[in-house]
């Protein structure tokens, strides 16, 4: 893979030597040609690098969190009539896709579920974007829309969620634990190499993590 471009909110005051072309405007940006845009912005930002990207027949993969359930079902129907791939990963960790996974399992058995979710006093979004979708994927599982979330924001922490499960004379606790974002790195190489084999929107990395388990 190469890098041949950088979206940033201010390119003539970014310093990137012998790095990639840095852009502040998306036209400009999506002019220069690529396969795949890898977004890491923040909402609403977001929804309009991810549709511009669409537009211009580039493979989007969405880091950034907050959109809206509107927002999913709108973007979905645009990826479906431009014939472009796409994947929404809230969490590129690929332990945080195993949990989510884990946790949509263990709701078929233990169906009453509370999420409590830390992350450092910088994160915008509460709650986050992976304890959300874990809410989503736990209810479906269930069949019921019910999972509290907790949310801590301190300093000290970088990325952290404990699901807990409830049952008749015992609990189960999924957690999982992010504490450099080198975590991150082999799930953006992941999802950059396989968006555009991709049909349609793909929510989750686990989908990519668990298809070529049974490939």
């Amino acid at each position: 893979m190469t890098l041949v471009a950088g979206f940033v909110r201010n390119a003539s005051a970014a310093d990137a030597p012998g790095g990639p072309t840095l852009f502040d405007d998306l036209e400009s940006f999506y002019g220069v040609g690529m396969d795949v845009v890898v977004d890491c912005t923040v909402y609403p930002v977001t929804l309009n690098v991810a549709r511009e990207a669409v537009d211009a027949g580039v493979a989007p993969v969405i880091g950034a969190t907050g959109w809206t359930d509107e927002d999913v079902v709108s973007f979905s129907d645009r990826c479906d009539e431009a014939t472009i791939g796409a994947l929404m990963v809230p969490n590129f960790s690929i332990g945080a896709a195993l949990m989510m996974r884990f946790a949509a399992e263990a709701a078929t058995f233990l169906p009453r579920a509370e999420i409590v979710e830390y992350h450092h006093d910088g994160k915008r979004d509460k709650p986050s974007g992976t304890a959300r979708m874990t809410a989503r994927r736990i209810s479906e599982a269930a069949g019921h829309a019910d999972v509290p979330i907790h949310s801590v924001r301190l300093p000290g922490l970088l990325a952290h969620q404990e699901t807990i499960f409830g049952g008749v004379g015992e609990t189960l606790t999924i957690r999982h634990d992010s504490y450099g974002r080198e975590a991150y790195a082999a799930g953006i190489v992941l999802a950059a190499r396989n968006v555009g084999a991709q049909r349609g929107l793909v929510m989750g990395l686990d989908a990519l993590l668990f298809a070529r388990k049974s490939a």
